[in-house]
C-alpha cells in the first residue's frame, strides 16, 4: 500500500471503539486520550519503556520504568489489545452502589475480551504557567483531577481486599464511628490530619500491591511559545500510591485551616475506603455530592508544575525522548487533517509578533 493510500489512523491501535476514519474520532476530547495510546505503543515499537512514578516505604515517589505492555496489562503481542475509551472499568462495579463513572481508557484482550486495565489519561503541557518562566530543568506540568479519578484510586485501593474487606477495618480509628455529620467542614476539619495518618499506614503496609492508574504524557514547547521543543514528547506513568502522595504531601506538612480542594479530595477517598471496610461496597456519587463543602465538584483538585516537578523530576521531564520528527510516525495517513484545535486568541496574538512592528 502506498503512503496516499493508508487512511487515516494512529500508530497501534488496530482496535477499539473509535473509527479513526471519521473526523468525530479526531476533536479534542477524543484525541487526548486515544493519540497517548498511540505514543505508547510507537515508545514500545522503539523499545522505549514508560516512566513510572511509584511510592516507596519512605514515602518518597521514584521514577522507575514500566513497559506498555504491562501498563495495557498483557502478556501477549500488543496487536491483541482492544482499547475501549470512555469505557467501564467492570472488575470495579461490585465495590460502588450505584453507577461506577467512565474512566478514559479500558483495554481488552480483542482475541476473548477479557479486561486488563482501566486508567485516566492526562495529556498535560510542559511547562506550564507556574513554570514557564524558569529554566528547562525547572519545568512541570499542572495536573487537573476529576472526581471520577479519586473514585477509580479508591477502587484501585479497594481491590487488594477484594477477598474480604475485614483486614482493612483495623486502620480506621473508632472516633470516626462517632463522626456523625461528615457535611459539617467545622466537625471534619479537626481530623484531617488523622485521615492522612490512616491513608499513610493502609499504603505502608501494602507497598508491593500498587499499580498503575493515570497515564500522563507530557508535550514540551519552547518555553510558553506554542512551538514545540525538538525534544518533545515522554509519557510518565503515576501508581495508585505515588498519586495518592501527590493529594497528601503538602497538606500534611502545612497546618490545615480550612477545607480546600485538596483536602476535600483527601475527605473523599478516606470515606470511600472507610465505608467500604464497613460493608464492601461504597457510595462514589453521594459521598462527592454530600461533600462538597460549598466548593463546585466539578473537579477535585489541581496542583501546579512547581509541585509536580518534584514528583517527576528526572531526565525524560527535562528532555522528553520522543523528538517532533516523529510524530509523523504516529499520526498516519493524513489523520493531522482532521483535528479541529481550539483557536486561542491569546495565543495568535502571541505567535504573531509582526501584528506589532
Amino acid at each position: 500500500m502506498s503512503e496516499h493510500e493508508i487512511k487515516p489512523s494512529l500508530f497501534g491501535i488496530k482496535h477499539s471503539n473509535r473509527d479513526f476514519e471519521q473526523k468525530d474520532a479526531w476533536g479534542k476530547n477524543q484525541f487526548n486520550s486515544s493519540f497517548p495510546v498511540s505514543l505508547a505503543s510507537y515508545m514500545a515499537h522503539r523499545g522505549i519503556d514508560n516512566v513510572y512514578l511509584t511510592l516507596d516505604k519512605k514515602q518518597t515517589v521514584n521514577c522507575d520504568k514500566i513497559s506498555t505492555k504491562k501498563l495495557f496489562g498483557i502478556a501477549s503481542e500488543l496487536d491483541d489489545l482492544f482499547f475501549s475509551f470512555e469505557g467501564i472499568y467492570t472488575p470495579y462495579e461490585r465495590f460502588v452502589i450505584g453507577e461506577l463513572p467512565r474512566v478514559d481508557l479500558v483495554t481488552q484482550k480483542h482475541s476473548d475480551g477479557t479486561v486488563l486495565k482501566g486508567m485516566e489519561i492526562k495529556l498535560t503541557a510542559l511547562p506550564d504557567n507556574s513554570t514557564c518562566e524558569l529554566t528547562d530543568n525547572q519545568f512541570g506540568t499542572e495536573i487537573v483531577t476529576r472526581p471520577p479519578t479519586i473514585i477509580y484510586l479508591a477502587c484501585s485501593i479497594a481491590s487488594i481486599y477484594q477477598k474480604s474487606y475485614l483486614p482493612l477495618r483495623k486502620y480506621f480509628d473508632a472516633k470516626f464511628d462517632k463522626l456523625r455529620d461528615w457535611a459539617n467542614p467545622e466537625i471534619v476539619l479537626p481530623h484531617i490530619k488523622s485521615m492522612i495518618d490512616t491513608l499513610d499506614k493502609i499504603l505502608l503496609d501494602n507497598n508491593t500491591r500498587q499499580e498503575p492508574i493515570i497515564m500522563q504524557p507530557v508535550w514540551k514547547t519552547e518555553g510558553k511559545s506554542s512551538r514545540l521543543s525538538e525534544s518533545c514528547l515522554d509519557i510518565f506513568v503515576w501508581s495508585n500510591f505515588a498519586f495518592v502522595e501527590l493529594i497528601v504531601r503538602e497538606l500534611r506538612n502545612q497546618q490545615i485551616l480550612k477545607i480546600t480542594r485538596q483536602a476535600r479530595t483527601v475527605v473523599w477517598l478516606f470515606k470511600m475506603l472507610y465505608d467500604f471496610s464497613k460493608t464492601g461496597q461504597f457510595y462514589p456519587k453521594q459521598i462527592i455530592d454530600d461533600y462538597s463543602y460549598n466548593t463546585l465538584n466539578d473537579r477535585a483538585f489541581s496542583v501546579s508544575g512547581v509541585v509536580t516537578h518534584s514528583f517527576m523530576q528526572s531526565p525524560e521531564l527535562t528532555k522528553p525522548r520522543i523528538k517532533n520528527n516523529e510524530i509523523k510516525n504516529i499520526i498516519l495517513g493524513g489523520g493531522q487533517n482532521l483535528l479541529s484545535p481550539e483557536r486561542r486568541f491569546d495565543a495568535i496574538i502571541f505567535n504573531t509578533p509582526e501584528l506589532f512592528v
